[in-house]
């Protein structure tokens, strides 16, 4: 399946709108069941990995992830390594031609193992198509209430 994607128009300078989009120290207050979340090494580089803690039915459950490409301030994704689903993210930051704008661009995928595999096209995908636009709302929101 295609992923799920999402775009946002900020007024924030691309390289603003990359640090705050991708830090897992912020994801809680734009993603809607993001508790907390850390980067468990000191620099986000290729092979970071971050640790999130996500409300899932109804339980607080640590996600792990593994950077997988890091080219600052333009695109950035990870994918989850552990888990019956595991999300694979990309984010991308496009500079509009006021440098002082941004465009945020979010690309969502799962894969399942396990029991996994019978979640994500029944409940995954679907919980994350209707979560998307209200977190770049979000994310929208914050980034311009920093400027």
């Amino acid at each position: 399946m295609a992923p799920i994607v999402a775009s946002t128009e900020v007024a924030r300078p691309a390289e603003e709108a990359f640090a705050y989009v991708i830090d897992p120290s912020t994801m809680s207050e734009w993603q809607q069941d993001v508790v907390r979340g850390h980067l468990d090494t000191p620099a986000t580089h290729v092979g970071s990995r971050c640790t999130t803690t996500r409300r899932i039915g109804g339980r607080e459950r640590e996600v792990v992830t593994e950077v997988t490409d890091y080219d600052p301030p333009r695109r950035w994704a990870d994918r989850g390594i552990s888990g019956p689903i595991r999300a694979i993210v990309v984010v991308t930051v496009e500079s509009l031609a006021e440098s002082s704008r941004s465009r945020v661009t979010i690309g969502v995928d799962f894969t399942g193992h396990g029991m996994g595999k019978l979640l994500v096209p029944l409940i995954v995908r679907r919980q994350a198509a209707k979560e998307m636009p209200g977190n770049m709302k979000r994310l929208k929101q914050r980034l311009e209430a920093s400027s």
